[in-house]
């Protein structure tokens, strides 16, 4: 394996490989994942700050989702063919441009509830025909970040062009590395086999619903940050095995994100002024080394408490993350369990709950 081949690989897969790898490659399989975190926050840093000067400080939120989704889409397709996966694409970028704006304007829960169901749904079914892949996570979190970070007037319009400009790129890449794939497998096929007994059709829906109530129900009740609580919420419904470690994912999302709280505010009142900009940055490095999910959570908390500490000041910030993520815990495992009680376990048999993919051929 070459040292390019091994700064492909994830920080899980990496560390498997060490796990029976002789000394030296061993020290090579470290040297290319912290290489490859370098690289990966130093391309975050150019990409997101070059769009932002050309769109906005106000849409940085735009720039962050295209940039996941332009990482994402070198590993993860749509599991159809190009064409209809190209098309598809459009239609998401469009809706998450187009569906946070317009679940806030009407400030009423019934109809920011349905703009954001339809438009999640509608996003979910077209790009998470593999759930495993992550996609469902990936353009949640997209969604979720946007419905935080709204806008209006020339920044909307300044926001649609910088869209434009990511489908093309994300397009390209999508293009480039599955235009091979599935040529005989086409969207108008998937839409067929949707079914309420199939685990997958009811862990779109779950995934839709859920984020979309909290969302809406969030919004109407003009509460800070509630995009927060949106990815705590998001981060568990769209596990497609989180029946079989439901307890484990909520203990660690809440534990990181406390002890991840705790350490950033420890570490910025420490800190020299001058050395504050380099917290996101270090926290996005040490991130991109990390194969835990707790650990992710934690570091996660830097970038985000960099930001809002200017808004909030660092008490208020610290004391927010932690509440609006412990709300986000708590309505998702109500929904995951009023869900599962009274829709999954109606329509899809307990073994496919268990075991999603067991008996699927396909996978």
């Amino acid at each position: 394996m070459s040292f390019y081949q091994m700064m492909q690989l994830d920080p899980a897969s990496n560390r498997k490989l060490r796990a029976d790898a002789a000394p030296e490659t061993v020290r090579k399989l470290r040297l290319a994942m912290v290489a490859r975190s370098a690289l990966i926050v130093v391309f975050a840093i150019a990409f997101i700050g070059l769009m932002s000067t050309w769109f906005g400080a106000e849409n940085s939120s735009m720039a962050v989702s295209i940039f996941c989704i332009l990482l994402a889409s070198r590993f993860a397709g749509f599991g159809y063919r190009i064409s209809d996966s190209l098309l598809c694409m459009g239609l998401s970028f469009f809706l998450l441009l187009t569906g946070p704006v317009l679940a806030l304007l009407p400030h009423e829960l019934f109809w920011a509830l349905l703009i954001d169901f339809v438009s999640l749904l509608t996003i979910i079914v077209m790009t998470c025909e593999n759930p495993e892949l992550g996609n469902g996570g990936l353009y949640t979190f997209a969604y979720i970040f946007l419905s935080g970070n709204p806008v209006r007037g020339d920044a909307f319009v300044q926001r649609a062009w910088l869209t434009v400009l990511g489908f093309a790129l994300c397009g390209f890449v999508l293009w480039h590395n599955h235009r091979d794939q599935n040529r005989d497998r086409t969207f108008v096929s998937i839409l067929r086999g949707f079914s309420l007994r199939s685990y997958k059709c009811q862990w779109q829906l779950r995934l839709a619903f859920g984020v979309s109530l909290l969302l809406a129900l969030f919004s109407t009740l003009d509460m800070t940050r509630f995009m927060w609580a949106g990815f705590a919420c998001g981060s568990l419904l769209a596990d497609v095995e989180v029946e079989s470690h439901i307890h484990e994912k909520l203990r660690d999302r809440l534990l990181g994100a406390v002890i991840g709280s705790v350490a950033f505010w420890l570490i910025w009142s420490v800190l020299p002024v001058n050395l504050e900009p380099l917290l996101g940055p270090v926290g996005g490095m040490c991130l991109g080394l990390c194969a835990e999910y707790r650990h992710k959570t934690m570091l996660n908390c830097f970038g985000a408490l960099a930001l809002a500490a200017g808004m909030y000041g660092l008490q208020g910030a610290v004391l927010l993350r932690i509440i609006m993520t412990l709300l986000g815990i708590l309505f998702a495992i109500l929904f995951f369990y009023v869900y599962d009680h009274f829709v999954m376990t109606a329509f899809v048999p307990e073994k496919s709950r268990l075991e999603p993919y067991r008996d699927d051929p396909e996978r």
